[in-house]
């Protein structure tokens, strides 16, 4: 069965919704204006949904010259620019790596504040800012994202674990809740564990680390409220251990390789000596 690039999506915010596109451009930190935008506490620590769940209501859209900022509670937007070269660089903490990045202005982070019922800044990472992905598993840099460029999922594997949360009585999830870039129609359920390099149009991708998923999976990302799926579900089947304790995996980290642009219905192709063939 052939495999073909189903939806890509980019979220200009970490943490905040995204939007889909039909094409996207290849950097060299993951999609050009994905997650080059982050919110961050007073001290310049990274705020996620894992700690405020209503920021899964702030959802993002773009314009011809940046991107509009929805607060779908009520319908309040804020206009932002795809980057700025504006303010004094200062540092900010994501997970373990200080990273520089560029303050906004008080009025655009007083608009999240509000919107948060939280004291935060609104902090842009510039081009020069340099992001290492974790060397045991690539060589590379990231924009904002958790840990690498890029997430792929396939619809395959959301089918499967939708059936066995159906099949326990609870309620389907939809895929927004994990937050891909890159999702692959076609194949069978959890493919993309076993593959290590594929091919999207004339893209090359390298499939590097698992993704841990967190709370942020049980957040409905309209309304910002918490359940227990699909981790309840997850925990029964994609559990594993590691040194620091067990985890639960669900769709694979990735970085680029080669390739300038990626398209929505793109051929997939999985080399036979790098994981499972198409």
């Amino acid at each position: 069965m052939s495999l073909r690039l189903a939806s890509l999506h980019i979220h200009p915010i970490k943490s905040l919704g995204g939007f889909s596109v039909q094409e996207a451009r290849i950097t060299d930190r993951g999609f050009a204006h994905d997650r080059r935008w982050m919110l961050v506490m007073g001290h310049g620590t990274f705020i996620t949904q894992r700690e405020v769940p209503a920021m899964a209501c702030l959802h993002c859209s773009p314009l011809s010259n940046g991107f509009r900022v929805t607060d779908i509670r009520d319908g309040a937007t804020l206009d932002l620019p795809w980057s700025t070269d504006e303010g004094e660089e200062r540092r900010a903490q994501i997970w373990g790596d200080t990273v520089q990045v560029l303050p906004a202005s008080a009025e655009l982070s007083s608009w999240f504040a509000h919107r948060l019922g939280i004291p935060c800044r609104l902090v842009f990472m510039p081009d020069g800012s340099h992001r290492p992905v974790d060397p045991t598993y690539a060589i590379g840099i990231n924009s904002l994202s958790d840990g690498f460029p890029y997430l792929i999922i396939s619809t395959a594997s959301l089918d499967e674990l939708n059936a066995r949360i159906v099949a326990n009585g609870g309620a389907a999830v939809p895929m927004d809740r994990f937050r891909p870039n890159m999702v692959i129609d076609g194949g069978s359920p959890f493919q993309e564990d076993g593959w290590k390099e594929i091919t999207i149009g004339d893209t090359r991708f390298a499939l590097v680390k698992p993704c841990e998923r967190c709370a942020i999976t049980t957040t409905d990302q309209r309304t910002g409220e918490r359940g227990k799926e699909p981790l309840r579900t997850l925990a029964n089947f994609r559990r594993r251990q590691k040194n620091t304790g067990a985890v639960i995996d669900f769709a694979m980290n990735a970085v680029a390789l080669s390739g300038d642009v990626v398209r929505v219905g793109d051929l997939v192709t999985v080399p036979m000596d790098r994981g499972v063939a198409t």
